[in-house]
């Protein structure tokens, strides 16, 4: 699949699910649907927002990382906006909860933190990437 088609169809996503949002907010009624309107606001809204952060990260990576490959712009932009949907959709439930408190705001941010932390520390090490390994003098690390 082309970036190009990647875009299309991800904007056509994109708007479907900010149309059924935009539905989700008009139509059903919080307090009688219980937790399937809840489910269909946040699902909503998430994979809109999703999309929507998706589409900005990457035309954002694309103008500024000139060298960079397609597939590693396309994942840090869909984790991260993943990441981003996430905080927005957990601010959003606590606050629903009433739960939303500056300090559970800095745990909900600093979890995230962690996490895109985690996946950005597996980069592969370009030295050991490089390393021959039909080199004679080559030994384990261990010994």
């Amino acid at each position: 699949m082309s970036l190009k088609q990647l875009i299309f169809i991800i904007s056509a996503a994109t708007a479907i699910f900010w149309l059924a949002w935009v539905i989700v907010l008009i139509q059903v009624d919080p307090d009688s649907s219980g937790w399937i309107g809840l489910l269909l606001f946040f699902g909503s809204l998430f994979f809109s927002l999703l999309g929507s952060f998706f589409l900005t990260f990457l035309i954002y990576r694309r103008m500024t990382n000139k060298t960079d490959l397609e597939y590693k712009i396309v994942s840090a932009s869909l984790r991260q906006s993943f990441f981003l949907g996430l905080v927005i959709i957990g601010a959003l439930f606590l606050q629903s909860k009433h739960y939303l408190t500056w300090w559970n705001t800095v745990i909900l941010l600093l979890g995230i933190g962690m996490l895109e932390y985690f996946f950005l520390s597996f980069k592969k090490n370009p030295a050991v990437a490089k390393r021959n390994p039909s080199d004679d003098n080559y030994l384990p690390p261990d010994f």
